[in-house]
């Protein structure tokens, strides 16, 4: 018997469950049509020459026929490869050159990037009129997706996701996010993101749930969504800073929230001040982390009284997650210490895409990922992550954690946001510039903020130097770049 992906077995368990519904357009798929769909577009790709080892690069806002796409993918033994839109013509370029794609396909974006390629509504065309295409024998540990990381500190790099990897995301959010099949999650985070395109679909096509795709996150239009009980939005992922714009919209109404089990974020740091305030509004913020490499690795309990405790953190390892924190000298640091955080397991992705150079340094001899991440653990379990570990520096002899700098101004009532980077220094070898974007009307400098640290940080943390600006740069993901940062205040400083 050929073994079934999870919409194959659940056209077969519940074949008029709701799967998907197109919010543009309101179409809606039970199983058994999603099923079929993806069966078709299975033969439509191979027709146009996408098999087994080829890769289908695709440029365009969400819509279900892009997940469609990729569980296609999987059937044929093919890669899926989704491109950032929100990068520029020359990246995209790059990308797909990196990519090398048997066909690109997408909507408007393709013109408007400049890159040739099949249009969605010709393909879905195609799709709609095709044969069913013949059940093949998947394999779980070929790759299904290329997803490239968004190169905070160089050029993007392929991720190489294999359905074994993604099935293990999917369960894993699935536990700590009490995913049933009575769950439909709204889908708007970018499906070029790990966010938008799995954490946001798989785990509820797992469990026969329903995903309600939308082409993009706007802050009014999301809350009505998430607040209308037609739609009956159970689950809602994104980053931080989507989750700071819903709450802080004109139209934020917490009672109209109440069905959702959690909104789920991830991607970037959440301060604890932030997931309180929804707390606050009965509403529980369940924080974790993950990356593209691995997927869901850590999240909180769905329970507002743990949340409240532990605001801040990213929760607990899964328990088909293997986790170490270690020091320099890879020696295991006790509870309290912090390290850079090493993961295994079936989530954690098989390689870089034609990097095998930078695979091999991407784990040890005796294969745990190195996550470049800093993080601690308390004795019960639950992770804070510290910084990046290319992030942190060392002033005057002591190590240095810009996240730290950054949290314990998360609630300073003139800081919008703000970022530290270590810079170089003649007298402490490095110190942190803090870098602020202000609240309307806000006045701010250095001794006001230093007064605000006083007694949260010690003094050879305290940053040396501020610079105000109008906004931080960030990728698509909504991650902090750093090393742009840091270029433009070095610049600064060769200027002067």
């Amino acid at each position: 018997m050929t073994p079934m992906d999870h919409v194959a077995l659940q056209a077969r368990l519940q074949p008029r469950g709701l799967a998907a519904v197109e919010l543009a357009d309101g179409r809606r798929w039970t199983y058994a049509e999603l099923d079929a769909d993806i069966a078709r577009a299975a033969s439509v790709l191979r027709r146009h020459g996408v098999g087994e080892g080829d890769r289908l690069a695709v440029l365009a806002k969400n819509r279900v026929l892009l997940a469609v796409l990729h569980l296609a993918c999987a059937r044929v033994g093919a890669m899926f490869v989704p491109l950032n839109w929100r990068l520029s013509p020359a990246e995209i370029a790059a990308l797909v050159e990196d990519a090398e794609p048997a066909l690109i396909v997408g909507d408007a974006l393709l013109g408007a990037f400049g890159v040739e390629g099949l249009d969605l509504d010709v393909l879905q065309a195609e799709i709609d009129t095709a044969q069913l295409a013949a059940p093949t024998l998947a394999d779980r540990e070929r790759p299904s997706l290329i997803l490239y990381t968004s190169g905070t500190s160089g050029r993007p790099k392929g991720v190489l996701l294999s359905e074994r990897n993604l099935d293990q995301t999917a369960i894993n959010f699935g536990r700590l996010g009490q995913v049933t099949h009575r769950s439909a999650f709204l889908v708007d985070a970018p499906m070029f993101h790990i966010i938008g395109l799995i954490t946001s679909i798989r785990p509820a096509l797992l469990h026969g749930g329903t995903i309600l795709v939308s082409d993009g996150f706007e802050p009014g239009r999301t809350l009505s969504r998430l607040g209308d009980p037609a739609l009956g939005v159970t689950h809602y992922f994104c980053v931080p800073q989507m989750a700071a714009m819903l709450h802080r919209h004109p139209s934020f109404d917490a009672a109209s929230l109440r069905g959702l089990t959690a909104v789920f974020t991830g991607g970037a740091p959440h301060p604890a001040p932030d997931i309180r305030a929804w707390l606050a509004d009965g509403i529980p913020v369940v924080d974790g982390y993950g990356m593209s490499e691995a997927g869901t690795v850590f999240g909180m309990p769905a329970d507002p009284a743990l949340i409240d405790a532990r605001a801040g953190s990213a929760g607990l390892a899964m328990s088909s997650v293997a986790t170490r924190i270690v020091d320099e000298q890879d020696n295991d640091c006790p509870p309290g210490v912090a390290g850079e955080l090493l993961l295994k397991g079936d989530n954690v992705f098989t390689g870089y895409w034609r990097r095998a150079d930078e695979t091999a340094r991407a784990f040890t001899a005796d294969g745990w990922f190195r996550t470049g991440d800093i993080a601690r653990a308390d004795a019960e379990g639950y992770h804070w992550l510290v910084d990046r570990k290319k992030d942190m520096f060392i002033s005057g002899g002591e190590n240095v954690y810009p996240a730290e700098i950054e949290a314990a101004l998360s609630d300073h009532p003139a800081i919008a946001e703000c970022a530290v980077v270590g810079m170089p220094d003649p007298r402490w070898g490095e110190i942190g510039h803090l870098v602020v974007t202000c609240r309307d009307g806000a006045v701010l400098d250095l001794p006001l903020i230093l007064s605000h640290l006083e007694n949260r940080l010690a003094r050879y943390k305290m940053p040396k130097a501020l610079t105000l600006v109008a906004a931080l740069p960030r990728t698509a993901s909504g991650k902090l770049q750093k090393t742009i940062l840091r270029e433009r205040l070095l610049a600064e400083e060769t200027r002067s």
